[in-house]
């Protein structure tokens, strides 16, 4: 069964996060997590508004999954990549081709919190970077992008609050597919 193999927070100044047991998740994401809050500045990732204008904050949580992760490791030569330092807030086994889900999937967990699926976390150099200084080895802050490339996982908001605990299981709500419009007669 799908289940939360680790929860992790950024409570410091930088996107690196840390293994924690439990957090609650609130509308506005992880109580206590940096990124948590109802807006955002705009990035790079968001072209299409100035840098640093206050936009909606669909970029909540960071959902990761140890089969992906594995996949990585495998492609940079690593024994493991360790998900605190991609930014990750929540980990996953057993959901194949995680970061594959569409938008608007939902992930629930038994205390009836509820994340929505807003997009795939494409990969950037900024975790690269992370990985590099950790192991040493300056090539990995280029080659991960490359090798996280629809491996990286989703970005989600919370839907419904509640509280989740490593060990969790996790329903997945794939939504339904859309209808073709009929034929004009």
């Amino acid at each position: 069964m799908p289940h939360l193999a680790q929860i992790l927070a950024a409570a410091g100044a930088d996107f690196i996060s840390g293994p924690v047991e439990s957090v609650r998740l609130v509308f506005g994401g992880i109580e206590g997590d940096r990124h948590v809050g109802w807006t955002r500045p705009s990035c790079s990732r968001t072209p299409w508004h100035p840098r640093r204008t206050e936009i909606a904050n669909t970029r909540q949580i960071s959902i990761l999954s140890v089969e992906e992760l594995a996949e990585i490791a495998v492609l940079l030569d690593l024994e493991t990549v360790d998900a605190g330092l991609l930014g990750a807030n929540l980990v996953t086994q057993g959901i194949a081709a995680l970061s594959a889900l569409p938008p608007s999937t939902r992930l629930r967990f038994p205390s009836g919190a509820t994340l929505f699926i807003t997009e795939e976390n494409a990969p950037c150099r900024q975790p690269g970077a992370a990985l590099a200084a950790a192991h040493g080895r300056p090539r990995l802050e280029s080659a991960f992008a490359k090798a996280a490339m629809g491996r990286r996982g989703l970005l989600a908001l919370v839907e419904r609050e509640g509280a989740v605990k490593t060990g969790d299981g996790i329903e997945t709500i794939i939504p339904r597919p859309r209808a073709a419009p009929k034929p004009l007669p």
